[in-house]
Order: C-alpha cells, then structure tokens, then sequence
C-alpha cells in the first residue's frame, strides 16, 4: 500500500536509525574497561536499559529534569547491580559518556540505503527527543546529516515528543502540511501516538517487536519502508 499523497517523512533519530544501544553498549564498555573493571558490561547494560527507559518517559512528561535524568539512570543501575559508587563518580561518568557516546556511529541495518532511496522522492526531516549538541554529533558522525532538510529537537520546541507543539514546530520548520507528511519512529507513544494525535500519519519502527495493533502501519526492517513509500 503505497502513499502517493506524502511529500515529508519526518524519522525519529535514536533505535529508528541511529542504534542507540549498541553505541551506548560501546560507550559504557569504552568507561568501565579504564575506570570500573569489575563492572561486567553485559550484566550492567541488562539492568540499565529497563532504567533508561523508565527514565526517559518520565523526562518525556517533564516528571523529572534533565540532570536527574543523566543522574538516576546510572544511580538505580549500580543500586541494581549492589555496586558501591559516589555520587561524585556517577556524575563523572554520565558526563564522560554523553561525551563519547556521539562517537559511535553504528546505524540500523539499512538505513543509509532506504534514506538515499527516499531523498530522491521525499524531503527528510528528523524530529528528536534528543538534546541538540549530543544529537548534532551523533548525526555528523554517522554522515546523516546530508539526507535532512530539517532537524526539530525537544529544546528548539520547548517540549517533547508526544507534546503535538513539537509537531507542529517541526512542520512550520519543514513547511510542511499534516496532510502530506508522516512521521516514523520506534515509540508507540512518542512518535506513533503523538503523531497521530496531531493529525500526522505514522509507521512504526520495530526491528525486533511482534506486530502491533493491525491498525498502525508497521515495519521490521527499514527497507520494507519500500512497502509504504
């Protein structure tokens, strides 16, 4: 089922085509081997990823501050794990891994394919939940800047994904209609849900998730975006 009336694709950017847990994996791993040796990556990684995600959504409905997020997430990770740490040392490592993180530039399998396949017949937008700096690097590292006209983070719009204000600046950004545009991302609520609240289509991203509601557009694989676009 193609979509002949869309002119803009808006894609979310972290696990829809920057893999954000393996770079993330690669960073801690890049933190630990010098500070904490002990620490065994995969053992640490299987507790933080629930955490981050926790984290996240409560960062997403402003439940919590950015500091506090950067802080929890790796608090409740060695609390998990009964690793002693200060909190002196917590802070010195989520300010070394926002640092190197961006350094990674592992994307999803296809992702520059379907993006030089969709540049020739769309204009590519990314809208982010993201903080700009960090996402900025993540972008030019991995050479994905070039395929996007725009780039809409959280701290530009003042809110976040699902807030339809991010939305509607990422449209008035691109000048681009609801109409003919459709947003793709990893999160049902974020991306999918807040997308469609606005009036935005939308296809899901989930490379690994059984299928959703039959009501949603859905893919596994980036390229089978070819089915849609």
């Amino acid at each position: 089922m193609t979509l002949p009336h869309i002119t803009d694709i808006f894609f979310d950017l972290d696990h829809t085509l920057w893999d954000f847990d393996k770079n993330s994996t690669l960073a801690f791993a890049t933190i630990f081997a010098e500070r904490h040796p002990s620490i065994q990556i995969d053992t640490f990684i299987k507790e933080y990823v629930p955490i981050n995600q926790s984290c996240w959504k409560l960062f997403q409905y402003d439940k919590i501050t950015h500091q506090e997020l950067r802080y929890n997430r790796l608090k409740f990770s060695f609390d998990a794990l009964k690793y002693s740490i200060t909190d002196q040392e917590i802070d010195f490592i989520s300010d070394q891994y926002i640092d190197i993180l961006p350094d990674s530039n592992h994307l999803f399998d296809g992702a520059i394919e379907i993006l030089e396949y969709l540049q020739s017949k769309y204009t590519l937008h990314i809208i982010t939940n993201g903080f700009a700096e960090v996402q900025c690097r993540k972008m030019t590292n991995s050479q994905l800047t070039p395929f996007f006209a725009t780039i809409t983070n959280s701290e530009m719009a003042g809110v976040k994904k699902p807030n339809p204000i991010i939305f509607e600046y990422a449209l008035n950004l691109a000048n681009a209609t609801k109409e003919n545009s459709i947003m793709i991302g990893d999160s049902l609520d974020a991306d999918i849900q807040g997308a469609l609240d606005v009036g935005l289509d939308a296809i899901y991203f989930g490379e690994s998730n059984p299928e959703i509601h039959t009501s949603i557009k859905q893919v596994n694989h980036l390229l089978d975006l070819k089915k849609y676009l």
